[in-house]
């Protein structure tokens, strides 16, 4: 029997329709990120808070689900590669039971200062051994019997994002999941320029219909586009005409 190949594009995802995920807007994730960050001079426990901060804002700049951000090594930050330096994926999501996808995810949109402020400035206060194999990026309080860190768990980072979004944003609240800043970066990668295959590459996914879906736009963005196509063709009839 003979295979019918398929259009990778249009390819039908998943068994029923995908809910729409819109993300909030630029200016209610900065505004959420700088409410987090002035809770950090007097909170309680500034190690986990830190932590679970730098965990978000790593989502929301390059895309990471959560459980890649909790599975990532000390080790995995591999500043010296590239022109930002990138993250070794080592545990992506898998397509249809394929097993873990590996990808390098560059720096960029400020992850790298981000991971800079954390590594130097957090991450001595949750484990003290930077030389260790396997040492978490993202440790938890808790300790093994040999008094090592434990890796955190994602039902902690997703309780700090709600608690967060509680304080500081709260039209949005428990709604403002993990999943939720992976749109809200594909969304903003797109609208400053990248293009969606680098896009694909970024969030790692299979198809490229996946990262079409992830992607929501500014309810200006049409007109804003109709405009922009207008002045071009108005600047190359006036270069012709000239």
């Amino acid at each position: 029997m003979v295979r019918c190949p398929l259009d990778e594009l249009n390819t039908p995802r998943g068994r029923g329709g995908v809910a729409l995920r819109v993300p909030p807007s630029q200016r209610e994730v900065e505004a959420l990120f700088a409410g987090w960050r002035a809770d950090l001079a007097a909170c309680r426990k500034y190690a986990p808070m830190a932590r679970n901060y730098a965990a978000a804002r790593l989502m929301a700049e390059v895309g990471l689900r959560v459980n890649e951000v909790r599975s990532l090594d000390l080790a995995d930050v591999r500043w010296e590669l590239g022109r930002f330096g990138k993250l070794h994926v080592r545990f992506g999501k898998g397509s249809r039971g394929s097993g873990p996808r590996q990808r390098m995810v560059p720096l960029i949109n400020g992850a790298r200062r981000t991971l800079a402020w954390f590594v130097s400035d957090v991450w001595g206060h949750l484990d003290d051994d930077h030389t260790r194999v396997g040492a978490p990026l993202f440790p938890s309080e808790r300790k093994h019997a040999d008094a090592s860190a434990r890796r955190v768990g994602d039902d902690a980072l997703r309780r700090g994002l709600a608690e967060a979004a509680g304080r500081h944003l709260p039209a949005w609240g428990e709604r403002l999941t993990p999943h939720v800043l992976r749109h809200y970066c594909a969304s903003q990668l797109y609208l400053h320029g990248m293009d969606l295959l680098a896009i694909q590459a970024t969030l790692g996914h299979v198809w490229v219909a996946t990262t079409m879906r992830d992607v929501h736009v500014h309810q200006s963005h049409v007109e804003d586009a109709w405009i922009a196509g207008q002045q071009r063709a108005a600047a190359r009839l006036e270069g012709l005409l000239g």
